[in-house]
Parts: C-alpha cells; structure tokens; sequence
C-alpha cells in the first residue's frame, strides 16, 4: 500500500528519553518546528495516577511532503533510538498549535490544564501566521469589514487600505495578508468602492489633523478642491 505523504505533523518526546540538548539537536534539522512547555499537569485517566507521565507536544512542518516513517527515523536518527515512537499527521496546523498549551477547543472542551504561552519554543524561524487560512464565512466577514472601512475612513485605493491596516489592523484584530487576499479576489468590487470614495472628493493621508486652539483631532478624511 502507498503510504500517505503529509508535510504537518506532531509527535510527543519525553525528557527521559531524550538528550539534554535536545533542542539544540533538533534546531540542526533545519526544520520549522514549535515545542511545547512541558506538559506536567495533564491529568491521568489511570486508577491511583494523578498526572500523566510529563512530556512536550512538538509541531514539526517539513519542507516537502513525507510519511510518518520518515519523520520517526529522521528524529531518531537525531536524538537517539528510543526518543519517539508516535508520529501523527497534522490536518489543521493551527489547531495543533493552540494544542501546545491546551488552548484549542477540544482541550478546552476536556477542561485540560492551560499552560503558558510564553514557554512555547520556536525553532527555525517557526511562525504559525504561515499557516493559519480563512474559511470561507472568515472571508466572507473580512469582506465586508474591508468594505465598511473604505467607506467610513475615505480610503481611496489600495495602497491607503494597506497603511489603514499597517496602523489600525491590531485594532480591528485582521492581518495584512488576509486584507491581500480578499482585495486580490474582490478587485473589481472594491475598485468600485475606492473610485467613488474619490469621485466624491475625499482623499485619504492617514496623518491626523490637530486644531492648535482647541486641541481636538479634525477629520482629515475629506479635502476642499
């Protein structure tokens, strides 16, 4: 049988069955990897054992896709013979990061213990923004808000809508490349919108206009001509 290829996966090492410098090990690979704290409150489902045996969850993201084997061996060959048995493939990457500190909804939903972000260990420039996508109803949502900024913040084009987001996104909770996507699949729609934002004479600096008397912020959004 042919044996499933995959480039996400997930696989769990114990600290005494790995070397002291195992992360330094691992960083050789050269592989985009997220460790997680140490899992040493997972609580036991085993009579008369009140933790689980502790452990840490790694996400690996390989560079072309591979099978299980392969990662088994490539991290044996990398750590020693008895480092990792189990290999899973990881059909939601996003998912399984949020696992790493018992943040995702199922183990949210399983009441398990919640570590800290902050003890999260990235290898090899590791960054979980790659990997999260948009469903279609988050497009469909995202759409809409880019929408409704071009019209309430009198942007005008494209380049205005990326400084918008360059300055505000935090704030709206949105990212860069999303706001890409959904400008690069919507052009035509959204050129409507910014062509009318200037036929109705506005003009957008992003720069914030302060009356020396008063004090007050004054809407830049709409110049006289």
């Amino acid at each position: 049988m042919t044996k499933i290829k995959a480039r996400n996966f997930t696989f769990i090492l114990y600290p005494d069955s790995i070397p002291s410098d195992w992360r330094e090990r691992l960083e050789t690979l050269g592989i985009c990897m997220a460790i997680s704290p140490l899992h040493d409150q997972d609580k036991s489902t085993v009579e008369g054992q009140t933790y689980k045996k502790p452990h840490y969850h790694v996400l690996y993201i390989a560079k072309n896709p591979v099978t299980t084997d392969a990662i088994r061996n490539k991290i044996k060959r990398c750590l020693g013979d008895k480092t990792v048995n189990h290999v899973e493939i990881v059909d939601n990457v996003q998912n399984a990061y949020l696992y790493l500190t018992h943040e995702s909804k199922d183990a949210k939903r399983k009441n398990k213990h919640v570590y800290s972000r902050a003890d999260i260990t990235l290898l090899n420039d590791f960054d979980i923004d790659r990997y999260v996508t948009l469903d279609d109803a988050q497009k469909k949502d995202l759409k809409i808000l880019i929408m409704n900024l071009i019209n309430e913040n009198h942007l005008v084009n494209a380049a205005h809508l990326i400084d918008f987001v360059n300055e505000h996104g935090k704030e709206y909770q949105i990212r860069n490349r999303d706001v890409a996507e959904i400008v690069y699949q919507n052009a035509g729609g959204l050129r409507l919108l910014f062509d009318a934002q200037y036929q109705m004479g506005y003009r957008y600096t992003g720069d914030k206009i302060i009356n020396k008397e008063t004090g007050e912020i004054v809407d830049n959004g709409k110049t006289d001509e």
